[in-house]
């Protein structure tokens, strides 16, 4: 029953920070997920799997399993690369790659 403690990373299907400041503890599955033999579903019996919690910062999170005796596993989030662009170097006059529609 090991936690694992992450702040989400940004979905690709957004260009804004929308649930990615909050902290999340997790459990990581103790059992496989089958396949349902008659419908083709995936299930698990792990219980566990199903909780999700999050805080504020991450000292809350690891405050919250040390007090609850819970094994946890902080992965810490990679720093965003930033390319600062501008609108208007898309005309600008040395541009190595040609304009087009």
């Amino acid at each position: 029953m090991i936690a694992r403690i992450y702040r989400p990373a940004k979905t690709a299907m957004q260009s804004g920070l929308a649930g990615t400041r909050k902290w999340v503890l997790e459990f990581l599955p103790e059992t496989r997920r089958e396949v349902e033999p008659l419908m083709g579903w995936t299930s698990s019996r792990d219980m566990k799997s199903q909780i999700r919690m999050s805080f504020g910062t991450k000292d809350e999170a690891i405050a919250y399993a040390r007090r609850n005796e819970i094994p946890f596993v902080v992965r810490n989030p990679m720093a965003r690369k930033r390319h600062p662009k501008s609108y208007s170097d898309n005309f600008k006059f040395g541009r190595i790659d040609s304009w087009t529609h």
